[in-house]
């Protein structure tokens, strides 16, 4: 990674779609959900690019808006020899999506089993969904990346929350993963899910619960905290939490072994190839 001041010579340049909320979308429509994406994308190419990807893996894009006036998102990501990443961000026509966008899409989000958002829009808009949300249902994931003002939001209705250590610690200035969660719990929080990348995952609420990561040859760690907070968002409506970690962490380590944002992304058959065996759904 280049230093201040300091040019570096690179590899190779790869353009792909991407973005977190799209890549997860990508990533459980992948893992065989019904998905619907929402947010914005500028009136460019970037744009349609974007909404051509997701259509091709059989996401619903009639709630994306087009934002006037500014471009679309986008991220430029460095990937040294080790596959470890480091990432800019330009937000785009994503902080565009405001109080009022959330007000004309609430009647379907409000109709999901699960609705998984980022902070990759404002803080406010994820403020105004959570507390627009009913009660109850349905199940909301958050993803606090990148970290943000978590304790501005309504706490109480975000049922999963998904930092990685970085991120927990942002989020709340405490260096120990469990008084981290501990404090997110008793703010209102029902399950902080901490990804620990090559150490596997830990879920702290009623009781705490860790399992190991896979062990696979890393080649591009972008997107797989992505792959695996949606593969949590699918596995919690199917099986208990011990087993929906083990499914998560199985499409988090699929997503290191291949370059990319959306191409790494794996299939329900590739995860199930993983664990080893066939997962079956809940009835």
């Amino acid at each position: 990674m280049p230093r201040p001041g300091e040019t570096v010579r690179g590899i190779e340049l790869c353009q792909y779609p991407g973005g977190k909320g799209a890549n997860q979308a990508v990533a459980a429509s992948r893992l065989d959900a019904a998905v619907a994406f929402f947010g914005k994308v500028g009136a460019d190419g970037f744009g349609d690019e974007l909404l051509d990807a997701l259509r091709a893996d059989g996401v619903d894009v009639a709630g994306v808006e087009r934002a006037d006036g500014v471009a679309t998102g986008t991220a430029s990501i460095w990937v040294d020899a080790a596959g470890e990443n480091a990432i800019a961000c330009v937000a785009g026509a994503n902080g565009a999506v405001d109080g009022a966008y959330v007000e004309r899409t609430l009647d379907r989000l409000a109709a999901a089993d699960v609705v998984l958002v980022q902070f990759e829009i404002p803080i406010a808009a994820v403020s105004r969904l959570l507390e627009r949300l009913p009660r109850g249902r349905p199940l909301v994931v958050l993803d606090p990346a990148p970290a943000g003002d978590v304790f501005a939001l309504p706490l109480e209705r975000v049922d999963v929350l998904t930092p990685n250590e970085t991120e927990l610690e942002a989020l709340t200035g405490l260096a120990d993963p469990e008084r981290a969660a501990r404090h997110l719990l008793e703010r209102g929080v029902g399950l902080v899910v901490l990804k620990e990348g090559a150490r596997g995952a830990t879920a702290y609420g009623d009781e705490t619960v860790h399992v190991a990561a896979f062990d696979v040859c890393v080649v591009d760690t972008t997107a797989a905290g992505d792959a695996f907070t949606a593969a949590l968002a699918v596995a919690l409506g199917e099986w208990p939490l011990r087993q929906a970690l083990h499914f998560a962490n199985a499409a988090g380590a699929l997503a290191t072994t291949q370059p990319g944002a959306q191409p790494s992304l794996p299939t329900r058959d590739a995860v199930e190839a993983l664990l080893g065996r066939s997962l079956r759904r809940k009835p």
